[in-house]
């Protein structure tokens, strides 16, 4: 345990070995969750193979590699987004922790439901994700006319997937953010009221860059739910006011 100063407040040293602490805890977290996406990263490959295969309608069709490592390379790196996910909840928990000793008393009791928000809210954002792959891999892989025909490698189609997993789940933590901040002191309802029209540009550009694919459906289904959760962040935030 990290000893304090007289005043009660951690010193920098002591910040900063907490923070190496919760870390190192976070990455054994991701290193133990990777070791088991790698395991059974041949039937993540095949359920996202089928993704593809709707895509193309043939049911045939399979990913290719080109180098004699990419397979290896490709269960690597499906491994370590697998292993970001399913450590979600520990790195999210250590987070609360490195900040908890800053907040009052009565704000430390958000934290149960802070972290279970949280996990919720990334799962869904991964769901929302899956369910607008088959859209968006139509409009990508048709947007070239039909003198171009697709052949995708392994990488870098089962690279794009989890990166708009990540990518969804991380932009549905908005309303998390923002309860945080208002939480914190740091912005207002009032504030919240008075910046929705440039809500909506910020968000519209944030969804344009965050999204993997950078195709209009992953932009809408994700810029729509981000804003939805604005505005019910400014109505929890007046609840919590009372």
């Amino acid at each position: 345990m990290a000893h304090s100063d007289e005043g009660g407040r951690m010193t920098v040293v002591e910040h900063l070995t907490e923070l190496r602490r919760r870390l190192v805890i976070s990455l054994i977290a991701v290193a133990v969750g990777a070791v088991f996406c790698f395991i059974v990263s041949e039937h993540i490959i095949s359920f996202f193979v089928e993704y593809y295969r709707d895509a193309v309608e043939n049911e045939k069709r399979t990913l290719i590699f080109l180098g004699p490592l990419d397979a290896f390379a490709t269960r690597l790196k499906i491994a370590t987004y697998g292993g970001i996910v399913l450590a979600f909840p520990v790195w999210l928990f250590q987070l609360w922790r490195f900040i908890t000793p800053g907040l009052h008393r009565n704000e430390k009791k958000y934290a149960i439901p802070f972290v279970l928000s949280s996990i919720v809210l990334f799962a869904l954002g991964g769901f929302v994700a899956l369910l607008t792959l088959p859209k968006a891999l139509d409009f990508l892989l048709n947007i070239g006319g039909s003198d171009l025909r697709p052949e995708l490698t392994a990488d870098k189609f089962l690279g794009l997937i989890s990166l708009m997993i990540v990518a969804f789940g991380l932009a549905f933590e908005f309303p998390v953010v923002l309860l945080f901040l208002l939480l914190a002191h740091v912005i207002t309802t009032r504030q919240l009221r008075n910046w929705r029209r440039t809500s909506i540009v910020v968000i519209v550009a944030f969804a344009a860059i965050i999204t993997p694919s950078q195709d209009p459906y992953s932009l809408f289904f994700m810029a729509v739910p981000m804003y939805a959760f604005y505005e019910m962040v400014i109505v929890i935030g007046r609840i919590l006011k009372r």
